[in-house]
């Protein structure tokens, strides 16, 4: 399970850029709209510090990191639903994505001309989710009718389920709002999932900065209202980008730092899409497991293999603090290996073996 963002926004906010500087992946980066054509795709690791040591305990022969999928969009203007610029050729490119970036400018650089010849970063973001919600309605619009006229040859349970939530939505979206905005009962759920609505993800605010600005706490003027909201110096991202681990950890610490735009980015994102990290370790590998928090132990078992979850049996669960003190061996002596069933919750940072049938 892969956590899959596409980054968005205007032309000549820093999104090439940032992009380069995540993913470590040249792009055409260039200061002129349109820049970037087709979608550029780029994996990335998770930084987790708790597989290296688990690493050297296990004497691993791998390694294996969690990793993020960054999709980086096609700049985007005002009329882009009406197809101005490159129109909404984009669109279809993010719909399968988990989450949205929106890289919003809050740098002041007179080298790089903004697209609307000024820097707001909330209109920014205005411009960006009205196309958005125009793109959402038209697609609700389209459905709507296509299911009415279906009415005329009979009706079923699913279909008025199905009706009643995209009234719900069509209702929402042409009041500016977006549709995860709408209420959603459980029935309801996996047709909205299926409409793949761009405005029913969950959105992560990047605002493109200086570090003085970081520094200084201005990042945040005209953007308070949006949450979740990440200050990141796309330039500073790209020094970050070419120093060892160690060197780009101290360069941090002499900002003042605590961690860089990309580990912030991937933190959030994992909080606001609802997901953790179980880890699996051995001789063979050690590896990093993303799994969606609550989940239990026979769907974190499927993340692993698909038909591990209905062959489930039980787990070997141990915490991976007591793991690095003991090792495997020390913790079932110790009674820190503990053996659960299929009710158990998976915790963040659980080391688990699982046991499954033929």
């Amino acid at each position: 399970m892969s956590l899959q963002i596409g980054i968005v926004g205007l032309p000549n906010v820093g999104k090439s850029t940032l992009f380069t500087a995540l993913t470590r992946k040249q792009v055409l980066a260039a200061n002129y709209p349109f820049a970037t054509i087709d979608p550029n795709v780029g994996v990335v690791e998770v930084p987790d510090e708790r597989l290296a040591q688990l690493t050297e305990k296990s004497h691993s022969k791998k390694t294996i990191h969690a990793t993020v999928e960054f999709l980086d969009i096609a700049g985007l203007v005002r009329g882009a639903s009406k197809g101005e610029g490159l129109g909404n050729k984009f669109l279809a490119n993010i719909r399968e994505t988990q989450a949205i970036a929106m890289v919003v400018r809050a740098f002041k650089d007179p080298n790089i001309i903004h697209v609307a010849n000024r820097i707001d970063p909330k209109d920014d973001v205005e411009v960006i989710m009205t196309e958005l919600e125009i793109v959402d309605l038209e697609s609700v619009t389209r459905k709507l009718d296509s299911l009415k006229s279906k009415l005329r040859a009979g009706t079923s349970r699913e279909l008025e389920i199905e009706i009643a939530l995209l009234e719900k939505l069509h209702a929402a979206l042409s009041d500016g709002k977006p549709a995860r905005s709408v209420e959603v009962t459980d029935d309801e759920k996996p047709f909205l999932k299926a409409a793949q609505l761009l405005t029913a993800k969950p959105i992560l605010y990047i605002i493109n900065c200086d570090e003085d600005q970081i520094a200084d706490g201005s990042w945040n003027d005209g953007v308070e209202h949006l949450a979740p909201r990440i200050p990141v110096c796309a330039k500073l991202e790209s020094e970050l980008s070419e120093l060892t681990p160690d060197e780009a950890k101290t360069m941090l610490a002499d900002l003042g730092m605590k961690e860089s735009g990309l580990d912030q980015l991937i933190r959030v994102g994992y909080d606001t899409l609802g997901l953790m990290t179980f880890l699996t370790t051995g001789e063979d590998e050690t590896r990093a497991w993303t799994v969606r928090k609550g989940a239990k132990a026979p769907e974190a078992a499927g993340v692993i293999h698909t038909d591990f979850e209905k062959a489930f049996i039980r787990a070997e669960v141990i915490n991976y603090k007591d793991f690095l003190q003991y090792g495997e061996a020390g913790c079932r002596d110790k009674g820190l290996l503990r053996t659960e069933g299929k009710d158990y919750v998976m915790k963040e940072g659980d080391i688990c073996n699982f046991k499954v049938g033929v």
